[in-house]
């Protein structure tokens, strides 16, 4: 009966074809078997491995005056590019090793902004002596994780959230401290901050009210398969060798010889920045970061729309027409009309994930694996550093006295 329906429902070519196919099956069959069977291993024996894991959560208290620039932060995340945890055959694929990964948050609860830093545990002094090391009259507490505090409940609750990705290939940066002379050291009522923007939308929130920002980084590795290349993979330098060859491959600007009537073509002025600002990121060290953003509403009746665009347009200050900006995607933003999602199904089911995923810290690695793009360590320390007292927030957690320096049993 089914060779029957099989000779009539489909013509000779497409039969042929799968006569062929099933011929050969003693060559691909194993070969597919064994590439999902290692599949499978290498998700076991990771997810094995974070499981075993103990994680904290690092609340940083700037001081009142920080008389130091973004710089100083990038050198703490310099601190923190280790590639180690992957270098043994046996650890990666017996295991499960993986190189540690971290996120840097800005939360605002009830309108309290608040700076934290989620970690392995045994990280958990060396990142201390990181941040002591550039600012002395810190404190660096270590504390419950917050998404713990919200039980995740739809009934009493509300929940909205999105991804970002960068609008440009990675090589392409973002407008960063130095852009904004902050670098140069200006005095404090001097400074055009980027990022107290979006504290200053952070601390809007009212009782009840709690938006979440996590910026989920590693250290950057030969991982990403070569476009057009089935067993290339490339890191974030070469990416950026390859961005500069396509825009010499194409250049913009014209020249007209009168003499000989040929067109010449060279690069425009614009395409010749864009090669300086490649090398300029490619410089730097390179994490690989995934972006999302929580609203949380524990009190359903002070739900406020409009803050919804304060999200999506977050980090509109780091972006500009000569450079790549953030994009928020995904989440919440696809069920705009009722048909799209009856009885909010899916959307709930996305409002999980995006709840679940933030408080797992999930991103390169199941069950919430997801895309990711590269910034360098001058980038994200304009995203994520101390807001001087130039912006007068009053719910910033701070340090209302000066310290006499960092604790004195931190490791040597």
């Amino acid at each position: 009966m089914f060779q029957q329906f099989f000779l009539t429902a489909f013509p000779e070519p497409v039969r042929d074809g799968v006569l062929l196919a099933l011929k050969f099956a003693p060559i691909w069959l194993p070969v597919l078997l064994v590439a999902a069977f290692i599949k499978l291993w290498m998700t076991y024996v990771r997810a094995d491995f974070i499981a075993k894991q103990e994680y904290c959560v690092i609340e940083l208290k700037f001081p009142r005056e920080v008389q130091k620039s973004p710089m100083a932060m990038e050198v703490v995340i310099n601190g923190i590019h280790n590639q180690s945890g992957e270098a043994k055959f046996t650890a990666r694929w017996w295991e499960g090793s993986i190189r540690p990964w971290w996120s840097l948050e800005i939360a605002s609860i009830d309108g309290n902004v608040r700076f934290f830093v989620w970690a392995r545990k045994s990280q958990l002094q060396y990142v201390e002596s990181s941040f002591y090391a550039q600012y002395p009259d810190i404190e660096v507490v270590e504390c419950r994780d917050y998404t713990k505090d919200v039980p995740f409940n739809l009934e009493e609750m509300a929940v909205w959230g999105a991804y970002y990705r960068l609008t440009k290939p990675s090589p392409y940066p973002i407008k960063t401290y130095v852009d904004y002379g902050l670098d140069l050291g200006p005095k404090e009522e001097e400074k055009v901050d980027p990022l107290n923007t979006l504290v200053e939308f952070l601390a809007q929130c009212k009782k009840g009210e709690q938006i979440w920002y996590q910026l989920i980084i590693r250290v950057n590795k030969s991982e990403k398969l070569r476009p057009g290349k089935f067993f290339e993979f490339m890191d974030f330098k070469k990416e950026c060798m390859l961005e500069i060859d396509k825009i010499y491959a194409e250049p913009e600007k014209q020249n007209y010889n009168e003499e000989t009537g040929i067109v010449m073509k060279s690069l425009s002025s614009s395409q010749e920045t864009d090669i300086q600002k490649i090398q300029t990121k490619q410089s730097k060290f390179a994490f690989d970061v995934g972006i999302r953003a929580l609203y949380v509403v524990t009190d359903l009746d002070r739900f406020d729309p409009p803050k919804i665009g304060g999200i999506i347009n977050g980090f509109k200050q780091f972006s500009s027409e000569t450079y790549t900006g953030f994009q928020a995607y995904g989440g919440n933003m696809y069920f705009d009309y009722p048909w799209q999602d009856y009885n909010d199904i899916r959307a709930n089911r996305t409002r999980y994930k995006l709840f679940d995923g933030f408080r797992r810290r999930s991103w390169f690695y199941a069950p919430y694996r997801r895309p990711y793009f590269n910034l360098n360590t001058e980038e994200l320390a304009t995203i994520f550093h101390p807001v001087g007292s130039v912006l007068q927030t009053p719910t910033i957690e701070r340090v209302e006295s000066k310290r006499e320096g960092p604790p004195a049993n931190l490791p040597i």
